[in-house]
């Protein structure tokens, strides 16, 4: 795909990790509405069980993130945090069938690995006690390189990690000096062989393009590295600029910002790299080796989605989030606690859920949520198999979801995708633009609508 293209459909559009997105979730959702829906969630599908922790905890406050973090606050407001979290865990434990199992935890913030890993341990600890898990859950964690040391990795596998994702963002010291981001303590070329033979089954990275300092030559050089220290997978994200909403971004405005089209062009250019490493292109942004579990479910059908990343439907089930700002995805509902850590302890101290909002699927949305699922995931949907298994016609799944392939007139001459009246195919060039093509299968989107980001 030419630049041009990509530059055509770089347009406002939701992410997806859910549908409704969470700018619908509404405030009169309550806990009574939550612990609901947990009840419910026991006799729908999927079975299995995805656990979330969010650590909101950072000992330095990257200038670029967009995430809900903490500056580090005293110890004794971490261990309070933590201690909160368990509560948080075991009033929510009762509510769901002990006959299910764990498949999935994972470890988000803030900055997972900064905190004493007696506090991650206890909470690994409570999660086995009230939960039962499945021989080979995946239990990852995001880490920082700069507070990894060796014998934290240890660790780490000790308590039952199996994955690390490390976030790396950038190589070049000068990135990360005007991001206000600490460089790896030990080099990642020196750490990663480290974790692999450590007994873990994974290895991600992270890096992020757009940032200040950034040139097409330069991000080249960071995939270069990558490839050689050769990941399981890799994930690109495209730093968002939004100062109106995030004001520490308005530090990084005194170094040259990459372009729009600077932009696009790393991404065209890690795409031709990491596949001609060998990599697959997994969705819009993620890159996996074939023998990887992403590559095996992509090839299979069975990609799915959520505020994680991307997933296997063998590991993802309904979410149950833990901790300040997360949010738990169930078959009828989404939940989301409080993102104010203070908030949150207050809240659980007083024996309180911390929900702050929330949203019930309609039937017709939770058919809608998968079509996009699909789509965004796979890159295929078949209509009348979807609308069959939620016990209707080819005609209702029109009408539902208000698709018209006028929609996506564009796309298809621009060859991006092939569309019959009963299915889509979307090619792997189109994979790079798939968020406006699930778009048209959104009912309640309207392009103009400005409270979105841009697909790239």
């Amino acid at each position: 795909m030419t630049e041009a293209l990509l530059h055509k459909y770089d347009v406002p559009v939701p992410r997806y990790t859910s549908y409704p997105p969470a700018t619908s979730f509404a405030p009169d959702f309550a806990s009574a509405d939550y612990l609901e829906a947990v009840e419910a969630s026991n006799t729908a599908q999927p079975q299995n069980i995805s656990i979330y922790i969010h650590i909101p905890f950072c000992r330095q406050r990257c200038h670029f993130c967009g995430c809900n973090t903490v500056q580090y606050p005293l110890e004794d407001k971490i261990a309070e945090y933590v201690q909160c979290v368990l509560s948080e865990i075991r009033m929510i434990a009762p509510h769901i069938s002990p006959d299910r199992r764990v498949t999935q935890v994972s470890w988000g913030g803030g900055t997972p690995n900064s905190i004493r890993y007696e506090y991650i341990e206890a909470i690994m600890s409570t999660l086995r006690e009230v939960f039962t898990f499945a021989e080979d859950a995946e239990i990852a964690i995001e880490c920082s390189p700069a507070y990894l040391d060796y014998p934290h990795v240890d660790e780490l596998r000790r308590l039952g990690f199996n994955r690390i994702s490390l976030g790396i963002q950038d190589f070049h010291l000068d990135v990360l000096k005007a991001i206000n981001r600490l460089p790896s303590m030990h080099p990642v070329q020196e750490l990663l062989p480290y974790i692999k033979t450590s007994g873990f089954s994974g290895v991600n990275i992270d890096l992020v393009y757009g940032l200040p300092l950034q040139t097409l030559a330069s991000f080249g050089e960071n995939v270069e590295q990558i490839i050689a220290l050769r990941p399981d997978r890799l994930a690109t994200f495209s730093y968002a600029h939004v100062p109106w909403f995030n004001a520490n971004q308005k530090l990084l405005e005194r170094y040259p910002l990459p372009t729009g089209a600077d932009k696009i062009e790393m991404l065209t250019q890690t795409v031709r790299q990491m596949t001609e490493a060998g990599y697959n292109l997994i969705g819009m942004d993620h890159f996996a080796l074939p023998d990887d579990d992403l590559s095996r479910a992509l090839e299979a059908g069975d990609l799915h989605r959520n505020f994680q990343g991307y997933n296997t439907r063998r590991t993802a089930g309904q979410v149950y989030a833990f901790g300040a700002s997360g949010i738990s995805q169930l078959d009828g509902a989404y939940a989301q606690n409080v993102k104010s850590s203070v908030l949150y302890v207050e809240l659980v101290k007083s024996g309180r859920l911390p929900i702050e909002r929330g949203y019930k699927l309609t039937d017709n949305e939770r058919m809608i949520r998968e079509a996009i699922n699909e789509i965004m995931c796979n890159g295929r949907l078949d209509f009348a198999e979807l609308a069959e298994r939620y016990g209707l016609g080819l005609e209702d799944f029109y009408r539902i979801t208000q698709f018209d392939s006028g929609k996506l007139s564009a796309q298809m001459a621009d060859g991006l995708l092939t569309l019959s009246p009963k299915a889509i195919e979307v090619n792997p060039l189109g994979m790079l633009v798939v968020r406006p093509i699930a778009a048209a299968f959104d009912p309640a989107y309207t392009p103009a609508s400005g409270q979105y980001s841009r697909t790239l």
